[in-house]
């Protein structure tokens, strides 16, 4: 045993100084030779720009959604290409929902009070909103409406931009960003021209196979898709996400694939004058 414990504490005496010469020596030489032949690696860039990134998060969490909102823009103006630019803008898109889709007060809503008469395709038509976009920031499960009713109206200008290498669907209003959404799947024919000019042609609702209407019962639980006309091919269709783990409408031989998710939300946004251009 005694020879196994002198043979042990060698190894640890003559690895020592192994460790020792290589990291003096043979490292150092290696690291002067590398530099001499102009490879050393340049010494990582601080991120300047993380505090202002967790200071806009920070805004969102505790529910101050213009704050959040205001200095997300910013942030993204003054880094536009920075490590946490494009994750800004998907924080931002969803701030800018966030605020459009609910009660938070907003210069860009308007309070309408329900008179006799009123349906609520009469009432989209002449506030030049959606009926979607009314049910959505009201909270409402139908289409039904009560005379005295307050409903909050937003009357947003949105057009899509759809860039295909980076596989996006931006959402902007008045020309301004408002949200993006990821394609998870581009189903497209090889031969594209570098710039496509369309426009919404109609917002789909699936269920069973069939197409639902607003007023349906099973609108609510449908699959949507968004058509476009005057680009063949281009449909957005759903694709399963966490909320819709399943889908029983197939999707089309050709279109870009979001998430159900972000297709149900930008169908309740867009509608058939709703502007869209396609690049690379």
């Amino acid at each position: 045993m005694k020879w196994l414990f002198v043979l042990l504490l060698a190894l640890i005496i003559f690895g020592g100084a192994a460790w020792f010469g290589y990291n003096s020596f043979v490292k150092e030489e290696m690291a002067v030779k590398k530099e001499q032949r102009g490879e050393v690696p340049p010494a990582p860039t601080p991120d300047i720009s993380l505090p202002e990134f967790q200071a806009a998060a920070q805004l969102r969490q505790e529910g101050k959604l213009t704050e959040a909102r205001d200095a997300f823009i910013a942030f993204i103006q003054k880094y536009p290409a920075g490590l946490h630019a494009e994750e800004a803008r998907d924080l931002l898109g969803e701030v800018n929902v966030d605020i459009l889709l609910s009660r938070h007060p907003s210069p860009e809503k308007m309070e309408y009070v329900v008179k006799s008469g009123d349906v609520l395709a009469k009432i989209s038509r002449k506030l030049k909103t959606t009926p979607e976009l009314i049910m959505r920031m009201n909270n409402m499960s139908g289409t039904m409406l009560h005379i005295g009713e307050h409903l909050l109206i937003s009357h947003p200008d949105f057009s899509i931009l759809i860039q295909r290498k980076a596989n996006l669907v931006v959402l902007l209003n008045r020309g301004a960003f408002f949200k993006q959404y990821h394609v998870r799947e581009a189903k497209l024919s090889p031969k594209q021209p570098s710039k496509i000019t369309a426009k919404v042609a109609e917002t789909m609702a699936w269920r069973g196979g069939k197409r639902v209407g607003l007023g349906s019962k099973d609108y609510i639980s449908s699959t949507r898709w968004v058509r476009f006309a005057g680009a063949p091919g281009y449909t957005l269709y759903s694709m399963p996400d966490s909320a819709h783990p399943s889908l029983d409408q197939p999707p089309p031989p050709v279109g870009l694939g979001l998430t159900a998710s972000d297709v149900e939300e930008l169908s309740s946004l867009v509608n058939n004058r709703t502007p869209v251009t396609i690049t690379d």
